[in-house]
């Protein structure tokens, strides 16, 4: 097998899940500290501390997690007195914050559990950290030994969240299926990527069923079916995928969809957008590049109805960005899949045309 030891974590959701979490977190100690995004903690910490307090585990501190997941700001928190006397790490907030935490906990040998209070993606359930440079940059992948140990989903906390974030979330869980067949298309499969490979399968039409509904309940600051529905494929669905399918010895998690992201990453104009809001348009990408123009078109019709990017103005970019941004995006984890052709010119054509038939949508 391409690998033996598979962890996944456990997961929970609803508005009383921090209730409920520290039957969890005092198996592993009766300390923790809280790492976090500064309006995450404002509006999570308080409610999560007293949970935790009635179930005797005491939370020794809140930090800010430093603003972005670069290896600086990790130095800083396996530095710092609180993270160090902890028994266990909270993290609490966004995608950057749990990746962050992730190599925090991976360093100093302790357990980690992740509070998302936003949806914009995969990272609080997988072992895979996504690290950048202090300048927005991509920089590296980091593998963790093993993802958090639960992921506490409160919904309530998610639906009065900003919209943007959500709908980014919505752009990054669209590229699960589209980029992980297209990884395993020629490969043989071993039990855990077919695992892997079937699960991908949950991803994309949750999201075109419930996206724009789970959009207006998050509108209105309100939790729903449609908004669970959505917020589970975000973050729980396309982490397992992720957790199946990712590991330092195999990488067939990303590629086309992500390779424009990072191409992306290298103007200052890309970091005012999220990281998700520009992955959905390289999935329109990838999908036109693999000849897949019905399933394109139907995502970009989504994109429409939702505000996802249909063309490059969208993301603040232009054609004349085209030859550095594929620079990048050809030098980085997931310009390569096996069996299967990738051509930076072709791919160049896919962004002019995905960019024209956006046009046409506007």
């Amino acid at each position: 097998m391409k690998r033996s030891i598979v962890t996944l974590p456990d997961y929970a959701i609803g508005a009383d899940v921090y209730e409920k979490a520290g039957a969890f977190i005092k198996k592993y100690g009766a300390t923790a500290v809280i790492i976090g995004g500064k309006t995450a903690m404002s509006v999570a910490a308080g409610d999560l501390t007293d949970a935790l307090a009635r179930d005797g585990v005491s939370v020794t501190g809140q930090v800010w997690f430093g603003g972005d997941s670069t290896y600086e700001n990790v130095e800083m928190l396996v530095a710092d007195e609180t993270v160090k006397s902890a028994d266990v790490v909270l993290a609490v907030g966004g995608g950057k914050c749990c990746d962050t935490c992730k190599v925090v906990a991976e360093r100093l040998g302790k357990p980690l559990f992740t509070f998302p209070t936003i949806s914009s993606n995969c990272a609080p359930c997988t072992a895979l950290a996504i690290m950048y440079n202090a300048d927005g940059s991509f920089k590296n992948n980091f593998y963790c030994a093993h993802p958090p140990l639960c992921v506490f989903i409160n919904d309530k906390i998610i639906a009065e969240s900003p919209i943007a974030y959500l709908r980014a979330g919505i752009g990054d869980a669209l590229s699960k299926e589209a980029e992980v067949e297209l990884a395993l298309r020629h490969v043989e499969p071993d039990q855990n990527l077919l695992v892997g490979r079937c699960l991908c399968a949950a991803c994309t039409e949750p999201l075109l069923q419930y996206g724009e509904e789970a959009l207006k309940a998050c509108e209105n600051n309100q939790t729903s079916k449609a908004l669970q529905e959505v917020v589970l494929d975000i973050v729980i669905s396309t982490g397992l995928v992720s957790n199946m399918t990712v590991c330092p010895e195999f990488y067939y998690n990303t590629n086309l969809a992500h390779c424009f992201y990072y191409g992306a990453t290298i103007f200052p104009v890309a970091h005012q957008y999220l990281h998700g809001f520009i992955v959905a348009f390289g999935v329109s990408v990838l999908l036109d590049y693999d000849g897949q123009t019905e399933l394109r078109d139907r995502v970009m019709r989504f994109y429409k109805k939702t505000g996802l990017p249909v063309t490059l103005a969208d993301i603040g970019l232009t054609r004349e960005d085209l030859p550095a941004l594929i620079e990048k995006a050809t030098h980085v984890p997931g310009w390569h899949v096996e069996g299967y052709d990738l051509n930076a010119e072709k791919f160049r054509k896919s962004v002019i045309n995905v960019d024209d038939l956006g046009k046409t949508l506007k």
